[in-house]
């Protein structure tokens, strides 16, 4: 699936005059050119390169929940120290997405990549070797900050290497289940490093990856960078970090200890700043992100379909794992071996999606899918406790079966939206929705489930998270239904 919207031609590029889906054309003149021109074996090896930075970056997260109680104690981490190690890496990471996906455009995508690739190693290597928890913090931010740089590198990659609208969706497909393998593997992988090994060991699973990424990156993958770009606008980024880091700061505050002011003042004054900088942005040529993106309904569809599910999917997750955990009294594998199901029937549905997506029109797939994810939230909402955990298991597989064409095919209808020159900031856009949607859920839907679980307990809690994420998925059906009608399948 692939989309573009109205812009001036491009050399080696382009000319639109409405959105392309598909090889056909909605509401203007035919684009050429793009739609026949189909990959090699050599972009092939070049995404299993990609691949790597998404499925460690993804492991990263998960096999430093298992590891805090060990490194906790040996770096004496207090309660306050334990929670910045935890968040600040989400924090650098949704500040800095933006910025990097426009740099990348600008210095080149490839070159940002191996930048961030070496800088992700290095700041691995400091984690791993902390002797404090000041140290360990700082590591994780330079971490953070290096991961800004490695999703938005890749998926622009893979719009410039697969031009071919079914090869990129299929390309994208793949990028995304890399999320879910790691989430898999993590857990396993960590444990059994955290068995044998001290703490730290868990930091350099990433290094050698990374290492290879450096060699063979340049051999592999092609570079591309934006000739007419203008300059940075420095000021629009530091707007963007006053907007984004408050706002991620005061939703996970908010989230963890309930209403308190620091936390709102912080989310109020990044509103603001935001505000300022959808100003400016209207203002310059050549702005830090594009407006009129959002001219496009299906844009705004999709967009506002993958913020509802990493709103919604993350937290249902979350207090389906404290369910298993405090209502099942399964063990922390045993909860583990609860969620698998669900990993993995969304890994499927992610690879799935973009070779459905040549028969079948991707938005049929996309509102198919939030259908199954909004059923599989109700049966998670009447989940007793009293019949075990293999009914909310199935529930979550059901939900998470939904989750690819909505991702997959999303993403790249975000990222085929843009001229080529672009695709780095519009796939920091769709990431940058992912990563704020975790924290905006967890604050809003995530504080009113703990509340419930506080005065009736853990699974009514549960119950009022699922029911109003499948009252949520049941009206987007509606939006994408009636927004993505338009879509065609994919040449």
């Amino acid at each position: 699936m692939t989309a573009t919207i109205s812009a001036p031609a491009e050399p080696g590029g382009t000319e639109a005059g409405g959105t392309q889906v598909g090889g056909t054309q909605v509401g203007g003149v035919q684009a050429g050119g793009t739609e026949s021109v189909r990959a090699e074996r050599r972009a092939w090896i070049g995404l299993a390169v990609l691949a790597l930075p998404t499925l460690l970056v993804s492991l990263d997260v998960f096999v430093l929940v298992l590891a805090l109680p060990k490194l906790a104690v040996s770096l004496h981490a207090d309660g306050t120290e334990q929670l910045w190690i935890m968040d600040i890496y989400g924090f650098m990471v949704a500040g800095f997405m933006v910025t990097m996906g426009t740099l990348g455009d600008r210095i080149g995508r490839r070159k940002l990549l191996l930048i961030g690739a070496a800088a992700f190693g290095g700041a691995s290597v400091v984690a791993a070797f902390s002797t404090s928890a000041g140290m360990l913090i700082a590591a994780r931010a330079a971490l953070g900050i290096a991961g800004a740089t490695l999703g938005p590198s890749t998926l622009s990659l893979i719009g410039t290497m697969f031009e071919n609208p079914r090869q990129r969706a299929e390309a994208i497909g793949i990028w995304a289940g890399c999320f879910t393998v790691g989430a898999i593997v993590g857990p396993m992988v960590g444990g059994f490093m955290l068995e044998h090994f001290w703490w730290g060991s868990v930091f350099l699973l990433g290094v050698p990856a990374m290492v290879l990424l450096l060699i063979i990156g340049p051999k592999l993958l092609p570079e591309y960078r934006d000739e007419t770009a203008g300059r940075l606008d420095l000021p629009s980024v530091a707007l963007s970090l006053g907007a984004i880091l408050p706002v991620v700061y005061g939703v996970k505050e908010l989230a963890r200890d309930g209403f308190r002011t620091v936390p709102v003042l912080a989310a109020g004054a990044g509103l603001l700043v935001g505000y300022v900088f959808v100003k400016r942005q209207r203002t310059l040529a050549d702005p830090l992100v594009d407006l009129s993106l959002f001219a496009v309904k299906a844009l705004r569809t999709t967009l506002g379909g993958m913020l509802l599910f990493s709103m919604l999917g993350g937290t249902t997750m979350l207090f389906t794992a404290q369910f298993f955990q405090l209502a099942q009294h399964l063990t922390p594998v045993g909860a583990a071996l609860g969620l698998l199901p669900g990993m993995a029937t969304s890994t499927v549905s992610f690879l799935a999606a973009p070779v459905l997506a040549r028969r079948f029109r991707p938005g049929a797939l996309i509102t198919g899918g939030v259908v199954l994810a909004a059923t599989g939230m109700a049966l998670l909402a009447f989940a007793d406790p009293a019949a075990g955990p293999v009914w909310p298991a199935i529930a979550l597989a059901v939900t998470s079966s939904g989750v690819g064409p909505m991702v997959a095919l999303g993403t790249d209808l975000v990222v085929g939206s843009v001229p080529v020159r672009k695709a780095g900031a519009a796939a920091s856009l769709a990431q940058t929705v992912n990563e704020f949607g975790y924290s905006f859920g967890l604050a809003t839907v995530g504080t009113l489930g703990n509340a419930v679980a506080r005065s009736a307990g853990l699974p009514a809690g549960l119950h009022v998270v699922a029911g109003l994420a499948a009252v949520a998925f049941a009206v987007l059906v509606w939006f994408a239904g009636r927004n993505l009608r338009s879509i065609r399948p994919t040449a």
